[in-house]
Order: C-alpha cells, then structure tokens, then sequence
C-alpha cells in the first residue's frame, strides 16, 4: 500500500507529525505579509518591496519544479536565506520575515520532492465544495442519507482533482462495465510518476 510521506499545509498545529515531512503552503505563508496595514509611506513601500520580491522568488522555485536541477536547487536555497535575512526598519513587517525564515526546511520541501504541489489551495476548494452543498440542501435526515452524500462529494471532487469525468466514473461503476481504472488506481500511478506520496490538506 502507498504511504503518504509529505503532508503539504498552512502551519497549524493540528498538522504536526502526521506525516513523515511536511512541507507548507507558500499561498497561505504570503498571507501573513499582506495582512499587514502600514501607515507610514516608507513602511508602505518597503512592504510592497519585499511581497514584490517574495513572489519573484515564488516564481523562480516554480521553475525548478518544472526543470529540476541540483545547481539552481543550490542557488535557490543560498537565495531564500538571503531574501528572508532582509531587514527593512518596519518593525512587524521584519518580524513576518523572521518567522518565514525558520519555516525554510517545510517551504523548501519541493526542492527534495520536486513533485509535491506548492499550495494547498484545491483541498481548501473540496471543503468548500461541501459547504456549498450543506447551504443548499440542509442537511440529510439518516446517517445513510449522510454517508451516501459524503461518499457521492468525496467521488465527484477526487474525480476532478484527477482530470476524470465524475458522471462517467458513476456511470461506469453503477453500471458494473469496470472499463475506467479505479481513482485509487490513479492516484497510485501519479503517486509513483512522482517518485513520492503526497496529500494536501487545507
């Protein structure tokens, strides 16, 4: 059976040592810099300045993923200690960087397992996909009613994730012909494509 070895996530705690690594979500790392609201015209700019260059580096990390190479990996990492030792003389925004800087091994995981997404964003989308659902139709009167809706959502999102048509899958598996592979199956094959198992997590 496949193990999942890397969890990618946001830093909260409730991640903590489910995984063998875990690597976090660089979306949800930018966050915290944008959340800042600086009065002062220099803060302003040096913050614009720095979420400027973080994305840059963002970019960069993007292309070794697609074309992975040992020397840039090399340049990546000297880069982030780098981009994230910057000191600007706005006080909070210096802080947000210092606490970005201790995060280096899990925001560089990709370098290890070029594979790995750099954002957990889809598996916040399938949370919401059911919340969706929730605002629409209540709720389910029996505990069958529940499992049948879960297990329906559960199908319909991971048929998506995966490129596969949900009402053919159905479809498919309804009318026992069995000519589409198993999502598992799919998700075993892009597993070992990757060299690696991963699973997001919002």
């Amino acid at each position: 059976y496949t193990v999942v070895k890397v969890l990618v996530c946001d830093d909260a705690l409730q991640f903590k040592l489910i995984t063998e690594e875990l690597a976090l979500c660089w979306i949800h790392e930018g966050r915290h810099d944008k959340k800042l609201s600086p009065i002062i015209p220099c803060h302003v700019k040096e913050l614009s300045g720095f979420i400027g260059e973080y994305w840059r580096y963002y970019r960069r990390l993007l292309r070794f993923k697609n074309e992975p190479a040992e020397e840039l990996g090399k340049e990546l990492a000297e880069e982030f200690k780098r981009l994230f030792s910057t000191r600007t003389g706005y006080a909070e925004l210096d802080e947000r960087i210092e606490k970005t800087s201790r995060k280096k091994g899990e925001l560089l995981m990709v370098l290890k397992y070029p594979g790995i997404p750099f954002h957990n964003n889809e598996s916040e989308l399938g949370a919401r996909a059911q919340v969706r659902r929730r605002d629409v139709n209540l709720q389910t009167k029996t505990d069958e009613g529940t499992k049948a809706s879960d297990t329906f959502l559960t199908i319909a999102q991971t048929a998506k994730k995966l490129g596969v048509s949900s009402y053919a899958y159905i479809f498919d598996r309804v009318g026992k012909r069995f000519k589409l592979s198993s999502l598992a199956d799919i998700i075993r094959e892009k597993s070992v494509k990757n060299k690696i198992g991963f699973c997001t997590s919002g």
